[in-house]
């Protein structure tokens, strides 16, 4: 939990954080899918992020939303997704009052650049109702501009991608409000006040609503100002306020499978796996010499046979770390280093140091491994592990910065089938520390 996290929701507040700086903390994905370029998009749009439930389906203490998956909250995967779309300008998150520093200091930690904090209500519509105050003109002390559409997500959804938002912003331009649904999975039945079947409903002729919603700013932010007192304390659908209140049927979008919510204990897991694929696909295969290259060729090759879904590229050490920084800036969190002349220390050092410059680190686990090959009829691989002793002890220290390193010894005999049979041994080794990013694998060196 993060220091100063409550579970228990606030009463309703007004706007306590302006807005940030322009910008984003991570790269702007090109847009995703046909005309899902800025100038047709309608206006301006911004995003309200509910994020003031206390997670009482969870069964844990913490609030799912600031709840760890790869030792980053929750929330600030859903910031991010939301902050690479660089046409929503501005993104307000609701938290409860209790929970305010702790988010503030969420927001600092991992660079989240545009995002303003109002205070959450006691329930999920008086908290989406004061994110919308706080994007409203007519209230005091408003710091942000009124959009033309504004989309409404959960925090505990991190893995929407821009081309549903931008489908649900440009249907709620035409119809006034949009939402994004999906099939039924289990079939939905009706009981009686004793327990007993009334009656089930034909799963065909229904949808699951999910986030995100779109609507105009003006449709939605009426008809929270119409909203019953009932409405506000009991109701869940965005989407039935706009038609209740405003007279607008929303357009109803199919979504992508991945649109699910965080809910229980295991949809942590779930997710977590999930972002572990995600950032597992690619790898970069650095080499320094000659010798380094043709090795390192070879074990690349190899690696796109064992990961045939993975996207293996190489890199060369040098000209200022250049062609590392290409790498980084291209989101790639897997680093094979390759060495066959010598165990060099002070190349491995430089490329921790580049990596530790840049932001990946903050985002997720990276995984670098430092592969040294000899041929173990000529060196003793007692000796040869002895004299990588300083992998543990660097893996040590850079642990702490969310890098984890660690080693791996090749056969590289001239014998060719011995060559292959430890490359391909390299290769199932360092797929499963990519693939699984266990930092009890930090420091230790494997043999293939």
């Amino acid at each position: 939990m993060e220091p100063g996290l409550h579970s228990r929701p606030a009463e309703p507040g007004r706007c306590v954080s302006g807005p940030p700086g322009d910008g984003s903390a991570f790269p702007v994905d090109l847009p995703s899918g046909a005309g899902a370029q800025p100038g047709g998009l309608p206006g301006t749009v911004a995003a309200v992020l509910p994020a003031g439930g206390c997670g009482e389906r969870m069964g844990v203490r913490t609030p799912k939303q600031f709840c760890r998956l790869l030792e980053r909250p929750l929330i600030s995967y859903t910031l991010q997704a939301l902050e690479r779309v660089c046409w929503i300008k501005d993104i307000v998150v609701t938290v409860t009052g209790e929970n305010m520093e702790a988010m503030r200091s969420i927001l600092q930690r991992y660079g989240h650049k545009r995002i303003s904090l109002a205070e959450a209500g006691a329930t999920r519509h008086r908290s989406i109702f004061n994110g919308l105050k706080a994007l409203a003109e007519d209230q005091p002390d408003c710091k942000l501009t009124k959009p033309e559409v504004v989309i409404i997500h959960d925090a505990v959804r991190p893995f929407v991608e821009e081309d549903i938002l931008l489908r649900v912003v440009i249907a709620a331009k035409e119809h006034g409000a949009a939402g994004a649904i999906r099939p039924l999975v289990s079939t939905v039945i009706s009981p009686f006040a004793d327990g007993c079947l009334d009656h089930s409903l034909d799963r065909a002729k229904y949808r699951a609503s999910e986030m995100p919603q779109a609507f105009l700013f003006d449709v939605i932010y009426e008809a929270y100002q119409q909203c019953s007192d009932y409405d506000l304390e009991f109701g869940t659908e965005c989407l039935q306020l706009a038609l209740k209140y405003c007279h607008r049927k929303a357009k109803l979008i199919e979504g992508p499978p991945d649109l699910w919510k965080v809910t229980y204990k295991q949809d942590l897991y779930a997710a977590e796996s999930m972002i572990k694929e995600k950032i597992s696909q690619e790898i970069c295969v650095v080499m320094n010499t000659k010798e380094e290259e043709s090795i390192g060729r070879l074990l690349e090759e190899v690696l796109r046979n064992e990961l045939n879904c993975v996207t293996v590229m190489s890199a060369v050490v040098g000209h200022g770390g250049r062609d590392i920084r290409n790498f980084i800036t291209g989101q790639c969190y897997s680093f094979i280093c390759v060495n066959v002349v010598s165990s060099d220390f002070h190349e491995m050092q430089k490329l921790l140091s580049t990596l530790e410059e840049s932001s990946l680190p903050l985002l997720y686990p990276v995984v670098v491994i430092s592969v040294h090959c000899l041929d173990f009829t000529l060196v003793s691989l007692t000796q040869k592990l002895e004299s990588l002793m300083w992998i543990r002890d660097l893996a040590k220290e850079v642990k702490e910065r969310n890098i984890l390193l660690s080693g791996l010894l090749l056969n590289s005999s001239q014998d060719e089938q011995k060559l292959q049979e430890s490359l391909g041994q390299g290769a199932a080794i360092i797929a499963a520390l990519v693939k699984e990013r266990n930092s009890a694998f930090a420091g230790q060196v494997l043999v293939a």
